[in-house]
């Protein structure tokens, strides 16, 4: 018996490593991502995944009106959003 345990041990040790450096500190970062997409209100400036940094207009339920001079305004679905700019 103990020695069934001694031979599965390792990998439980590594499934445990794998857990606590890679997967729970990914879920905290999407989480913390979504968070902060749903807080964006008017007048935030975002940057976007493609580069463009923005000023939000209108959030709206699945995408955000942003402006990007002051001219031009465009759609954006939210989760385009890379970060909020402090």
């Amino acid at each position: 018996m103990s020695n069934q345990l001694a031979q599965f041990l390792p990998i439980i040790l590594l499934f445990a490593i794998f857990y606590f450096l890679i997967i729970r500190p990914q879920q905290k970062a999407q989480k913390e991502h979504k968070a902060m997409i749903e807080s964006l209100k008017k007048g935030d400036k975002i940057i976007t995944n493609g580069g463009l940094i923005a000023e939000v207009v209108k959030p709206e339920e699945d995408f955000i009106k942003i402006k990007i001079n002051d001219e031009t305004v465009v759609k954006l679905e939210r989760n385009s959003v890379t970060r909020k700019i402090d």
